[in-house]
């Protein structure tokens, strides 16, 4: 089991937003944790990352390894990358400097120039505009930059939030097939929490239904689609 997540409770003072969530994820997978907004899968994700401490009795296992209180550089040193809700790129840097960004404090060695070529078939747009400031991109390009600096350093898992806010349906769609690739063709390990489920459930193998901080659904992806409590609750079918 690559990541094993037991009994997570999440506080934000006298407000808990996740109520004892516990789920996990093999090696290769693609998952989904869909829900409405604020359900608390953005919580979620970011305890995964360690940017928000967990209470309780919570358990975090990346690897067979306890990192329920690892910070969050640690955790990135191990192979955990987040790609954050609305891209969230250096606006003042250029494409190339926020592609750097990935790598910093990495241990290890890594073939800058050979990673960055494979980056740039999957992201062309960021080959062309590397030289730009990140703020002068459009917001489908931010999108494809913040995923492709999680993607630099290699990692084990790669977390994405809500990957689809703010962008037109056109590039929702090409954001959620270069996910698939690079799950499918390269076997990278991918956590999604999303609010737009139908596009979530489509690529991915499994998926949990995260209801008011609580996990009330989970299966096979192919099936919840199908599932018409998940189809009028979430797909507006």
């Amino acid at each position: 089991m690559l990541l094993q997540v037991n009994d997570l409770h999440i506080s934000y003072r006298e407000f808990e937003a996740v109520h004892g969530v516990s789920f996990s994820i093999e090696e290769g997978e693609l998952v989904s944790i869909i829900g409405a907004n604020g359900a608390g899968k953005t919580s979620i994700l970011n305890s995964l990352m360690g940017l928000v401490p967990p209470g309780g009795d919570s358990r975090i296992y990346f690897s067979g390894k306890d990192i329920t209180f690892l910070p969050a550089h640690e955790r990135a040193r191990k192979g955990m990358r987040i790609v954050p809700e609305r891209a969230r790129v250096f606006p003042s840097l250029t494409v190339y400097e926020n592609l750097l960004t990935g790598i910093y404090g990495l241990r290890g060695k890594l073939d800058l120039e050979e990673r960055l070529e494979w980056l740039f078939t999957f992201f062309p747009v960021l080959e062309e505009r590397k030289k730009q400031y990140a703020q002068t991109l459009s917001g489908g390009e931010q999108q494809q930059l913040a995923i492709a600096r999680a993607l630099i350093s290699d990692p084990r898992v790669l977390l994405v939030d809500e990957i689809s806010m703010g962008l037109m349906p056109l590039l929702v769609e090409k954001v959620f097939h270069v996910l698939r690739d690079l799950n499918s063709r390269y076997g990278i390990t991918i956590l999604i929490v999303e609010q737009n489920a139908l596009a979530s459930l489509q690529i991915s193998n499994r998926a949990y239904v995260l209801e008011a901080g609580r996990i009330v659904m989970e299966g096979d992806a192919s099936d919840l689609v199908m599932d018409q409590r998940v189809r009028e609750a979430y797909l507006g079918i």
